[in-house]
C-alpha cells in the first residue's frame, strides 16, 4: 500500500511547499482542541469560598502583589492592613494606571477582561466589579470553561486543610469537570505535625516511623485516594530535596508513597525547587526558587520502576537535565511550566527543548491557576506558544521530506493538551496504556 493510500481520508496533506498553510492549520487546531488542565488550585463549587473568582481575586494574585510592592515601595504592613478591595484597587492603580501592564501577570489580567467582553479602554475597575457582581457562579464557571476551551481541571486537595477536609467528609465535592489530586505536603515536609494530626483522626501513628506507623500512614493514603477518587498524589518540595537520605521524607516515600502509588496505579507528582518564604513579609508572594539535584529524580525512577512519577521543576537551570532524565525512564512524565517559569520566553524555550528531546510525549503546560478566570489567560497565552513551537517542528519535518496530514495534527494536539496525561494516569508504569 502506498503512503498516499494509507492516509486516504486523513484530511489535508501538507508537504514542503505548504508550510504557511500548515502553520494556519496548527494554530486553528490547537485552539479548537479542549484541554485537561492537569494541575490547578481551583475548587469545585461545593467547596464554597475556597473557589476564588472575580476581578478583585484576579488582582490580588500573589504574582501581582509582589510586582506591585516592588513598584510602589509601600510598607508591607500598610498593604496587609488593607481590605481585599483596597488591595485590589492599589494594585490596579500601581500596575495598570501608573505603569504600562506588560508583565506576563499584568497582561493576563488584560486578556481576562477582554475575553469576558469588558471594556478595557475604560480602565474602570468599578465597572469590572459590577460585571462580576451580576454573575451567577454556576453560569460563570460555564462561561470561563468555554472561554478557555477547558474540558476539565485537576484540583489540589489537601486533607490536612481544616477548611477543605469537611467537604470531603460529607462527600459533597462532586462536579465532573473538577478532578481531585491528593496533596500530601504536610506528610512529607512536616512529619512531626502531620503525625499528630493523624493521631487526632484515629490513626495509630508515632513520630519514630515504626512498622505500625507506616502501615497506618499507608491506610491513610489509600483511604483518601479512594474517598477523593484522586488522579494522583502530589507534593511541592524544596531545592535541597534528596532521595535517598536519612530523613523521614525518604522513609515515607520508600515505605508508604511509592507502594501505595503502585498499588492504586496512581502517579506520584513531585514539584521541586521552591524556597519558601525568602521574604516572609510578602506572605504567599514571598517564595523563591532554587536549583535542585536531578539525581533525586533519577534515583526515584530507578528504585521504583513500577511506580509512575510526574515531575516539574521550578528552576530554569534544571530543565535540560530533567528532559534527559525523562529519556531514560518511561515511568517519568514531564508536565507544565511551573510558577516562575510561566512566562512566554521560558515556556517557548522549555516547550521547544521538550519537543526536540522527547517528541510529543509530554504535557507542555498546566495553568497552576488559583483564581477561576486565570485559566482564560494562561491557556490563551500558552496555546499560542505551543502552536508556534509545534508548527516550527512540523516545518523542519516538512523540509526534511515528510508529508503531514491534518488528522495527525489533531492527534498530536489531543495528546499534548490532555491525552498524554490521561494515558499516563490510566496506564501502568513502563508505557502509556500498557
Amino acid at each position: 500500500m502506498t503512503q498516499t493510500a494509507a492516509h486516504a481520508g486523513a484530511g489535508q496533506a501538507y508537504a514542503e511547499g505548504g508550510v504557511e498553510a500548515m502553520r494556519e492549520a496548527v494554530a486553528r487546531i490547537v485552539n479548537e482542541t479542549p484541554v485537561t488542565d492537569l494541575h490547578t488550585h481551583l475548587y469545585a463549587p461545593a467547596f464554597g469560598d475556597l473557589l476564588l473568582w472575580g476581578v478583585d481575586e484576579v488582582l490580588i494574585y500573589h504574582y501581582l502583589i509582589a510586582e506591585a510592592m516592588r513598584a510602589s515601595g509601600l510598607p508591607y504592613g500598610d498593604f496587609w492592613a488593607m481590605s481585599k478591595e483596597e488591595q485590589a484597587a492599589f494594585i490596579w492603580r500601581t500596575l495598570f494606571i501608573e505603569r504600562t501592564p506588560y508583565s506576563e501577570a499584568c497582561r493576563g489580567v488584560v486578556t481576562v477582561l477582554k475575553r469576558l467582553g469588558l471594556n478595557i479602554e475604560a480602565r474602570d475597575l468599578e465597572s469590572y466589579r459590577a460585571y462580576f457582581r451580576e454573575q451567577d457562579l454556576g453560569k460563570h464557571i460555564d462561561a470561563v470553561f468555554k472561554a478557555a476551551n477547558l474540558e476539565s481541571a485537576v484540583m489540589t486537595n489537601d486533607p490536612f486543610d481544616s477548611n477543605e477536609r469537611p467537604v470531603w467528609e460529607r462527600e459533597a465535592a462532586g462536579d465532573p469537570r473538577f478532578h481531585a489530586a491528593l496533596r500530601i505536603d504536610p506528610l512529607l515536609n512536616d512529619w512531626t505535625n502531620a503525625c499528630g494530626m493523624l493521631q487526632d483522626w484515629g490513626y495509630d501513628t508515632a513520630a519514630d516511623l515504626g512498622p505500625k506507623t507506616l502501615a497506618e500512614t499507608r491506610r491513610f493514603l489509600s483511604g483518601w485516594l479512594e474517598r477523593m477518587n484522586a488522579l494522583y498524589m502530589a507534593v511541592s518540595l524544596p531545592p535541597d530535596f534528596a532521595f535517598p537520605d536519612e530523613s523521614a521524607r525518604t522513609i515515607l516515600i520508600r515505605e508508604c508513597i511509592a507502594p501505595v502509588a503502585e498499588e492504586h496505579n496512581v502517579p506520584f507528582a513531585l514539584m521541586i525547587g521552591v524556597k519558601r518564604a525568602v521574604n516572609p513579609a510578602l506572605k504567599l508572594a514571598g517564595d523563591g526558587v532554587g536549583v535542585a539535584d536531578i539525581q533525586a529524580v533519577e534515583n526515584l525512577c530507578a528504585k521504583f520502576p513500577a511506580t509512575k512519577f510526574m515531575v516539574t521543576m521550578l528552576a530554569r537551570e534544571n530543565q535540560h537535565g530533567l528532559c534527559v532524565t525523562a529519556r531514560k525512564f518511561p515511568n517519568l512524565f514531564l508536565f507544565g511550566c511551573w510558577w516562575f517559569l510561566n512566562n512566554p520566553s521560558l515556556i517557548e524555550e522549555m516547550t521547544r527543548m521538550r519537543f526536540e528531546l522527547l517528541g510529543p510525549s509530554v504535557a507542555p503546560q498546566h495553568s497552576d491557576a488559583r483564581v477561576l478566570e486565570q485559566v482564560i489567560y494562561k491557556w490563551d497565552h500558552s496555546r499560542a506558544i505551543i502552536a508556534k513551537v509545534l508548527a516550527d517542528k512540523y516545518a523542519d519535518l516538512l523540509h526534511a521530506g515528510w508529508t503531514l496530514y491534518e488528522d495527525e495534527i489533531r492527534r498530536d494536539a489531543r495528546m499534548l493538551l490532555g491525552g498524554n496525561f490521561w494515558d499516563f494516569v490510566k496506564g501502568r508504569a513502563g508505557g502509556a496504556g500498557s
